[in-house]
């Protein structure tokens, strides 16, 4: 019995994981897309812009290399770190609305 319940702990913990994962990664889609517009790419330029955002998010652990990255690009633009960050927060915000 104890077993059971260990393995359905760590089956939980592996889902709970996978789904973070992928909040994450809509996240940092929704991110790039949003960058991506204010900083006037169109078409192939901005699937590419997205891949960069998906990459450098494998830099560090945590958020700080997604939030760096974007807002690296966005100087010169409204948008400092604190507004990158706020952004960043509302997506993920949507993105898990979305999956309840």
């Amino acid at each position: 019995m104890l077993d059971e319940r260990e393995n359905a702990f760590e089956a939980k913990y592996a889902h709970d994981q996978e789904l973070q994962f992928k909040l994450i990664a809509k996240r940092n889609k929704l991110l790039a897309l949003w960058a991506a517009a204010l900083l006037g790419k169109e078409g192939d330029a901005v699937d590419a812009y997205v891949l960069e955002v998906i990459k450098s998010d494998f830099e560090e652990t945590g958020d700080d290399d997604v939030m760096r990255k974007v807002a690296t690009d966005l100087v010169g633009t409204e948008y400092d770190e604190k507004e990158v960050r706020k952004k960043m927060d509302a997506f993920l915000s949507d993105v898990m609305n979305e999956e309840e």
